[in-house]
């Protein structure tokens, strides 16, 4: 029995079979070769990432090395990298956590703030002038799309940014931000700081993949930008240390090894540095057979620079000195010459004396110090003497020799002068409360008879039992005269 199909029929089945196995062989290629190419791409991010914390983790086993600006290079580095970007940046909190600061810059990277200051036609180095005007302008908390991110701590991606209000939109070609992908640097519950990349390098938008992406290496990164920032914060205060060691170390070179011994007159002096601060200094300087002179003064700044303008009015004080018998053009002579030196937040506060050995006056001058106090041998409570000036450093030479003026005593046997530096009278115990100018004059007033050595250490004593336990927070300078 014959076929009733027909056999061009046949055929073209035959033929619509094979290309219909043609079509999906093809369909199965195409796909193939597709997971091939995802799984290269897979594999590349995933060796991207693998060298990103490997990278991480030669900076913990490195650790005593860290170096933050390096560190947030390489970060940055890393970053741009996994997330194709052709630029980005790094901003990182300021101390007082009020503003964050741009501290590394990769590529081109257009500030998002501020669009309308930025001049680039005729900048021969553009990249150098746009990170330098990122770099210059802070962020603070909360302002923009750095500034919020930081706040609220969760990263944002703009796909399409030309659209996007929040984003400048720049003429020029090489700074038109088309995507743009910001993520917060996480350690605990803290944000350090942000991390952000702009455009793509492939042109196409940045994925909710590479947000998350950037987001897991910004969290990871961050770990060791916490412990650098630690690192950066104990190498500051060795050095800070380094620099109360020296200057206590010249302070103390600068006081004297021993007072004069004088007849007709008998001194007495002591010096207690605290623990973290060096300002005080005293010196006792015999200018001629008759004329003794006695100078106490307290310098605002800590550290060597304190120290350093200490040795420069000692160097002067010793130098004029028997040229100088009033003690006020003394002072002005100081402040002329230390008043150029000394930084803006820096000042001096300083009591001059010079004693006439045999005629037993007393003149004082006082710029901005405490006054001294006068025990009479035949009279109750000690007096203090007062005479106007001010602190060097505060004033011009005009104001301050205006201000300045020298004041005399004539003292008898038996009376004793004291002279002191505010940390004795502002000392203060555990209860935060200072001994005062009144148990100062107290002892004065019941231990002056029994001569200034154990004058000194009545007052120390007494000291001692007030503060108690709690830390020295100042230096406590005491020098004492007793005239015979």
């Amino acid at each position: 029995m014959e076929s009733s199909i027909p056999i061009w029929l046949i055929e073209l089945l035959i033929f619509l079979s094979g290309a219909g196995l043609s079509a999906v062989l093809c369909r199965l290629l195409c796909r193939s070769r597709k997971i091939r190419k995802q799984n290269t791409g897979l594999r590349q991010e995933r060796e991207v990432i693998f060298d990103f914390i490997h990278n991480i983790g030669e900076v913990f086993a490195d650790a005593e090395e860290i170096h933050l600006e390096s560190l947030l290079k390489r970060i940055l580095f890393f970053a741009t990298k996994t997330g194709k970007s052709a630029s980005g940046v790094i901003y990182l909190y300021s101390e007082d956590r009020t503003k964050l600061f741009a501290r590394a810059v990769s590529g081109i990277f257009p500030p998002l703030y501020d669009a309308e200051q930025v001049r680039t036609e005729q900048m021969l180095a553009k990249s150098q002038y746009l990170e330098t005007l990122v770099k210059t302008r802070p962020v603070a908390s909360g302002e923009g799309l750095i500034g919020s991110s930081a706040a609220v701590g969760s990263g944002i991606i703009i796909e399409d940014a030309e659209i996007d209000a929040r984003v400048p939109n720049y003429t020029d070609a090489f700074m038109k931000i088309h995507s743009l992908l910001i993520v917060p640097m996480r350690f605990g519950n803290e944000v350090l700081g942000v991390i952000a990349l702009a455009n793509r390098t492939d042109g196409q938008p940045f994925t909710a993949g590479d947000l998350n992406l950037l987001q897991a290496m910004a969290d990871q990164a961050s770990v060791p930008v916490h412990y650098a920032g630690l690192k950066a914060d104990l190498d500051r205060k060795r050095q800070l240390d380094r620099d109360m060691q020296t200057a206590q170390q010249i302070q103390m070179s600068l006081l004297p090894l021993q007072l004069p011994k004088i007849e007709g007159v008998r001194l007495a002096a002591c010096n207690l540095s605290a623990f973290n601060i060096g300002g005080d200094y005293y010196d006792v300087i015999q200018i001629d057979k008759e004329h003794l002179g006695i100078a106490i003064a307290d310098v605002s700044g800590k550290g060597i620079g304190g120290a350093m303008m200490m040795a420069v009015c000692q160097g002067v004080l010793r130098a004029r000195a028997p040229q100088e018998k009033s003690p006020a053009r003394m002072l002005s002579e100081l402040n002329r010459v230390l008043s150029a030196n000394l930084a803006e937040d820096m000042f001096i506060t300083m009591l001059y004396m010079v004693f006439n050995i045999r005629t037993r006056e007393l003149k004082v001058a006082r710029a901005g110090h405490e006054r001294p106090l006068i025990k009479r041998a035949h009279q109750g409570s000690p007096e203090a003497l007062d005479a106007s000036g001010i602190a060097i450093g505060l004033a011009d030479a005009e104001i301050f020799d205006g201000a300045i003026q020298d004041v005399s005593v004539q003292l008898e046997p038996g009376d004793v002068v004291v002279v002191y530096t505010d940390g004795v009278t502002e000392a203060l115990n555990e209860r935060n409360e200072e001994w005062g100018t009144n148990n100062l004059l107290q002892t004065i007033n019941d231990e002056s008879a029994s001569g200034v050595d154990a004058l000194i250490g009545a007052i120390r004593s007494r000291l001692a039992r007030h503060v108690g336990a709690q830390q020295q927070h100042d230096d406590i300078t005491l020098v004492a005269l007793e005239v015979h």
